[in-house]
């Protein structure tokens, strides 16, 4: 079933349920408050019998005859009962029925109750004819008939009301469930475009609240599906190319050996530049294993709290030999309390990645910084070197993207993964000395 039916259904049990426990209330509420009413009126139509049998010798016969013919103009039933002998003294109804009344119902209890004769229920109200030591009580009833009879037809114009109310009801909750539901409907459409990679044709969704943002994040999934997939395609399409290229060469100088083709001298350089090139291939696939590892693999990070100093002593550790050889001039420093939470190992291979990228392209001199600013810690590589050109410096951490003396174009990707890993972030800026300066920054813990 869809949403749309799903909700409206929801809503239309909801309002059922609500308006059957209201009519039942209603229903029970409005006899009661008809019986109260009634009871009222027959006290207030006591009282005025009261007065006419106090200003009448209610002994006379001719005085009795009066006030009956005054009960019929009135349409009133009534008894006249004595208290201290528990007898009616007079009613309005055949001797019979007032017998009957007399037998089935407690005519002592002074309490105003509903009376039963012959199935049918009657409202009563007793008033006290003075003076009270006469023990006379008037008892007026009337018949629950009429009362249920206004009930009924308050009940049934009640539900007429209900109908219509409810009609409308289920009207606007369509109305509003439609408008909910659309957008989540044009939303499954834009999605069956990204399931089949139509990422061009996705079409932006009027939306509010939640569904707004729901929408947002599906377009921006999209975005970054698609982005992903570029960079997978310029991915494969270079990595096939870095590939083909020593592979070509391999096969070039393997196929001359066997032919024999090339002389002693050439052989021995053809075995040489093959050695080299199967190296060169090592490398690349190694480096695309590690990636492949760092973005599919959770368990590759062990992250642990590292301290800046000790962190700096093994970068230049490892880094002091090469700069050594190249005679840069290295400068570092760590300020104190500076840590953050990473894979030490992961981290180091990506710092020492940006070290022989700096020596790579440095002049003189080369500089690594650890210090802590606004809470978070930052790590710096800077160089004198010539610098990354602006054309270069957006696509300078995507895959095969190496400049005129990089190898494999995959170091600075390695670096980027294993930093975002780690819960920080990379980029790069024109430095100060000259050349390209690498900011790394941890978020403070």
């Amino acid at each position: 079933m869809k949403l749309q039916y799903q909700l409206n259904a929801a809503f239309t049990a909801l309002l059922l349920v609500i308006m059957a426990v209201t009519g039942y209330f209603i229903y029970s509420l409005i006899l009661d408050i008809l019986i109260q009413d009634e009871q009222r009126q027959l006290k207030q139509k006591g009282e005025i019998l009261i007065e006419v049998l106090n200003e009448e010798n209610y002994g006379d016969r001719e005085s009795l005859e009066k006030f009956s013919r005054f009960l019929d103009d009135q349409d009133l039933q009534l008894f006249l009962y004595d208290r201290k002998n528990n007898a009616v003294f007079y009613s309005t109804m055949p001797n019979s029925v007032a017998q009957g009344f007399f037998n089935n119902n407690n005519f002592a209890d002074n309490k105003e109750a509903l009376w039963e004769f012959e199935n049918n229920k009657y409202v009563t109200s007793r008033i006290v004819v003075y003076p009270a030591n006469s023990g006379l009580e008037l008892i007026l009833l009337t018949p629950m008939n009429d009362l249920q009879a206004v009930q009924q037809n308050f009940v049934f114009r009640l539900f007429i009301v209900f109908m219509i109310g409810g009609i409308a009801a289920v009207l606007l909750s369509y109305f509003l469930t439609k408008k909910l539901v659309t957008p989540l409907t044009m939303l499954k459409v834009q999605l069956k475009k990204v399931e089949k990679r139509k990422f061009d044709d996705l079409e932006r969704v009027e939306a509010s609240g939640e569904i707004k943002e729901v929408e947002e994040s599906v377009f921006e999934m999209a975005e970054e599906l698609k982005n992903y997939m570029k960079s997978q395609q310029t991915f494969f399409q270079n990595a096939s190319h870095e590939l083909k290229t020593p592979l070509m060469t391999i096969q070039g100088y393997a196929e001359g050996i066997k032919d024999g083709i090339f002389d002693e001298g050439d052989k021995e350089n053809g075995l040489e530049v093959m050695v080299t090139e199967v190296k060169r291939l090592k490398l690349i696939i190694n480096e695309m294993i590690l990636l492949a590892k760092l973005d599919s693999e959770p368990d590759v990070y062990q992250p642990e709290k590292i301290t800046g100093e000790t962190f700096l002593k093994q970068i230049v550790d490892r880094a002091l030999p090469l700069v050594n050889e190249r005679g840069i001039h290295f400068t570092h420093q760590a300020e104190d309390n500076c840590h953050f939470i990473a894979d030490e190992e992961k981290l180091l291979r990506a710092i020492l990645n940006l070290i022989v990228n700096g020596i790579r392209y440095a002049k003189t001199k080369i500089s690594l910084q650890i210090f802590k600013q606004n809470g978070a810690t930052y790590i710096t590589v800077e160089d004198d070197g010539e610098g990354i050109s602006d054309e270069m410096m957006p696509h300078i951490f995507h895959r095969f993207v190496k400049g005129k003396n990089g190898e494999t174009g995959l170091g600075l990707a390695i670096s980027r993964a294993i930093i975002e890993r780690s819960g920080g972030k990379i980029t790069v800026d024109k430095s100060t000395l000259g050349g390209a300066k690498f900011i790394i920054t941890f978020p403070g813990n």
